[in-house]
């Protein structure tokens, strides 16, 4: 006998044990019968019991699979009816504002080409179009072609389509025209810190000065968000561009004479009368009687006339917090309320006031504060390129936008 069989006579044992014949007295009107029920039989009933109760156990399991199946089912169905519903609801409001929507593109566009052509010129060339590339190309707008966006959404009807298409240019464009803003800033920033000014506290007192009635800008695009990130930032990022470069091309960094020499320092000093210990607010240059004096910057003569200790003196504001004083002077060859450029003459030199000889007196006041003008006499050539650049270019604004001046 195999060693399979072996194995499972126990379990036949036991399965045998659970059935054996039985006999069923039945007695009816003194009448006993007998009904044998045989352990065959008892076993075809059980097979048949199982069976029965397998097939109900699968039937089961497969209505709870189907509907598990058919809840799924349900939310997804929901879920793209859902989805369909808002899509609707945006092409109907789609549809509604349209011709809203197109007006303020085209008032976007608008602003965007105005600040294009204000500051970087109708002639300007294409930013490059390496992120990493610096110098001259850093400082050129974005070029206006027609740009690759991301897709739009199809389900949009065409004249959405064609404004969401419109709508992201714009982004792109307002992107690189951020990105060209943010050079010129850095290159004006960096040379205004090498002068020894902080272009943090030039930019926070200059927006100090700014008001007018609030005009919302119109229609959808009222909302900073829907603006655009790079359009909402192009302003603020305008406005700190064109402090620094202002504040570059006020510093009085031209010579106020063609002398020499200096005879007095800015800072410490023993005072030329009493020898005794003063502050000296100013640089001394000494020359001839009648030696022209010229102005350190383009400005406007605020001031013509006389001041205790300084005897004649000529005062020119350059803009940005920043003033220029001219003293001991002989004689004045421009007058209150003219407008001056770098080099002019102005007056010339002698010795009025608290003065041992002829000599001009320069002083360089920031926020009213005399600070060191030496900084400035002695820039550094790459801050002078710097300046040089910003003064054309904030010439060509002044130009192009007469009467602009401070905000």
């Amino acid at each position: 006998m195999s060693s399979q069989s072996t194995g499972l006579r126990p379990w036949r044992q036991r399965w045998n044990a659970l059935f054996q014949d039985h006999e069923i007295f039945i007695r009816t009107h003194g009448h006993v019968r007998f009904v044998r029920v045989s352990a065959v039989w008892q076993k075809r009933v059980a097979l048949i019991a199982a069976a029965v109760l397998l097939a109900w156990a699968a039937v089961t399991v497969a209505i709870f699979v189907n509907q598990l199946l058919s809840a799924d089912e349900r939310a997804e169905v929901a879920r793209k009816q859902a989805a369909a519903t808002a899509a609707e609801a945006r092409i109907a409001q789609y549809r509604d504002r349209v011709g809203e929507i197109a007006a303020d593109l085209d008032e976007r566009q608008a602003q965007l080409e105005e600040w294009q052509k204000t500051y970087f010129g109708a002639e300007a060339l294409p930013a490059a179009a390496d992120d990493d590339k610096t110098g001259a190309a850093a400082d050129k707008p974005p070029e206006t072609n027609p740009l690759k966006t991301s897709a739009v959404d199809p389900r949009l009807p065409p004249e959405a389509q064609a404004l969401a298409r419109i709508e992201a240019r714009q982004e792109v464009f307002s992107a690189r025209l951020l990105a060209a803003v943010g050079a010129r800033a850095a290159k004006a920033e960096g040379a205004v810190a090498k002068l020894g000014l902080d272009p943090a506290s030039l930019v926070r007192n200059a927006a100090a000065g700014r008001g007018g009635p609030f005009i919302p800008f119109r229609g959808r695009i009222g909302a900073a968000g829907a603006l655009g990130k790079s359009f909402a930032a192009l302003e603020g990022a305008l406005f700190r561009m064109e402090v620094l470069e202002r504040t570059l091309v006020a510093i009085p960094s031209g010579q106020p004479a063609h002398v020499l020499m200096l005879s007095s320092s800015y800072g410490y000093r023993s005072d030329p009368f009493t020898g005794a210990s003063a502050m000296h607010s100013g640089l001394d240059f000494p020359g001839p009687l009648g030696t022209p004096i010229l102005a350190a910057a383009p400005g406007k003569v605020v001031y013509v006339g006389q001041r205790a200790g300084y005897g004649n003196v000529i005062e020119v504001d350059h803009g940005q917090g920043i003033m220029t004083r001219y003293a001991h002077l002989s004689g004045f060859t421009t007058r209150a309320g003219a407008q001056v450029s770098a080099g002019q003459q102005i007056a010339k030199m002698g010795s009025t006031g608290r003065s041992t000889g002829s000599h001009l007196h320069f002083e360089v006041r920031l926020n009213g504060v005399a600070v060191n003008p030496r900084r400035f006499l002695e820039a550094k050539a790459d801050v002078l390129e710097v300046k040089d650049d910003a003064r054309q270019r904030v010439g060509a604004l002044a130009s192009a936008t007469p009467g602009r001046g401070a905000r």
